[in-house]
């Protein structure tokens, strides 16, 4: 159920787009049926849907745009152990890129526009695959349980998991291929980002209730700040000092102050569940939307949630947090990228 001001607001939004000829694309996986969808921007359009792996998880756009990974995740009887390989402005699958059985691949980022580096929670490492070989190069063991969710920085020659089994986040060097160390987070270390131009990294525990604060460096911890409702994801906003965590349990979104490292504000959802169909935490938590996914558009203007129990993503002016537009997806959405690049699949 989308209320009447939401409601008034998009068909408002609606209008404007009409001005614009600006166009990007918004990549989103959908978990329960096994595709992503292309949606062209600022629309919410969806220009294709392509079949990928058993439920995929998290989708990751190249730096340059042009492709995109998505990480098939499986379920509880067919752990997943590919990777989807996708053109974008062809809006084409171009390969399947395959993992160590049992991988279980989740959080994937891109390295450069050949390289990136993907969680492997079932076998218990972070994998680095070449996209253009579709071959995994380097296997890195973390020995740490359910490593869920990944960020990278290259000017650090670093990547950092989160851990929800060990509640810890694993530092890594990506040029010898090496754990540096294990950071205790807390229970249920889900959500993962970099802020403040990659000198802090910031970790949600679902189950503490609570967001970690890491200097990069020196891996120490800086800060421990609470936030109730099961923080599950991290979205950082360094332009603005900001960084954005979906609170799934409280059907709510809180925007926290970097400097400060308080909660400035709390975007509360208005978005019914669709009950009609099971989501992951459907039944655990049946009358929220389920807001999991958070993504910053690559110009900064938007802000996008997946709203997995609705089947909707929500968009936000990123300034203002005003809200813009419903847009439907399919079933269970979750990860999302964006890419600067419009589909033109007969390149035209």
């Amino acid at each position: 159920m989308i209320t009447r001001r939401f409601a008034a607001v998009c068909v408002l939004w609606c209008a404007l787009l009409a001005q614009t000829g600006n166009t990007a694309t918004l990549l989103v996986a959908n978990k329960s049926e096994a595709s992503v969808s292309l949606l062209q921007l600022p629309a919410g359009n969806v220009v294709a849907t392509l079949a990928t792996g058993l439920a995929p998880h998290e989708v990751a756009v190249s730096p340059d745009g042009r492709r995109a990974l998505v990480s098939n995740y499986g379920d509880r009887d067919q752990p997943g152990a590919t990777l989807t390989l996708v053109d974008i402005e062809a809006a084409q699958v171009t390969g399947t890129i395959h993992l160590p059985e049992g991988s279980r691949p989740h959080g994937v980022e891109w390295l450069d526009n050949r390289r990136a580096a993907v969680t492997a929670e079932g076998i218990l490492s972070l994998l680095l695959v070449d996209a253009d070989e579709q071959a995994v190069i380097r296997r890195i063991p973390v020995y740490q349980n359910v490593a869920h969710m990944v960020a990278a920085s290259a000017a650090l020659g670093r990547a950092f998991t989160a851990n929800i089994g060990s509640g810890t986040s694993t530092a890594i060097d990506l040029e010898a291929g090496v754990k540096l160390g294990d950071m205790a987070a807390g229970d249920g270390s889900e959500g993962i980002a970099l802020a403040r131009g990659g000198s802090e990294l910031w970790v949600s525990n679902r189950s503490a209730d609570t967001i970690s604060v890491f200097d990069t460096t020196s891996l120490e911890k800086q800060a421990e700040i609470p936030l109730e409702g099961f923080p599950i994801r991290v979205e950082a906003d360094d332009a603005r000092g900001r960084v954005f965590v979906t609170l799934p349990r409280a059907d709510a979104m809180a925007v926290i102050d970097v400097k400060t490292r308080t909660v400035m504000r709390r975007v509360e959802f208005d978005i019914g569940p669709d009950r009609t169909r099971r989501t992951l935490f459907g039944d655990m938590l049946p009358d929220s939307s389920i807001p999991i996914g958070v993504l910053l558009s690559g110009d900064g203007t938007t802000l996008f949630v997946a709203h997995s129990n609705a089947h909707v993503l929500s968009s936000y002016d990123a300034t203002t947090l005003e809200p813009r537009a419903i847009i439907p997806t399919g079933l269970e959405p979750d990860g999302m990228a964006w890419s600067p690049l419009d589909v033109n699949p007969r390149g035209n």
